[in-house]
């Protein structure tokens, strides 16, 4: 299926189940691939036969910029959630948040989670 790449759209968020994590805030990364069929919009040169990029990156921002969550996964689900339920062009949807600076020791570039979710459910 073709697909739609969003990479690293950054945001600052207050995620984490530390207490700092929620008082300071931090860096997030997200990483999206939409599937979705790209034929008619290849050929129409519309955008009403596709999906609008600002509208998925205003849809995730809300997500990252807004509420409180304690666990990134939490913020993937919601961020599935929000794509697959608003474009309904999107047949599947895979995200990653990624954290580049969570507080806890060690030396690694990041962590992060990464999430596949279709209309019909998890996919493996």
């Amino acid at each position: 299926m073709d697909k739609i790449l969003f990479n690293r759209m950054a945001f600052y968020g207050y995620h984490g189940a530390f207490k700092e994590e929620n008082t300071l805030g931090q860096r997030f990364y997200v990483d999206l691939e939409l599937f979705l069929d790209l034929a008619k919009p290849g050929h129409s040169d519309k955008l009403e036969d596709t999906v609008n990029y600002a509208d998925i990156y205003t849809a995730v921002r809300a997500i990252v910029e807004g509420e409180r969550y304690e666990l990134v996964e939490a913020v993937a689900e919601r961020i599935a959630d929000k794509i697959l339920a608003e474009f309904p062009l999107i047949q599947q949807t895979l995200v990653r948040v990624i954290k580049p600076d969570p507080p806890i020791p060690g030396h690694y570039e990041s962590v992060a989670v990464e999430i596949k979710r279709s209309r019909s459910g998890r996919e493996s």
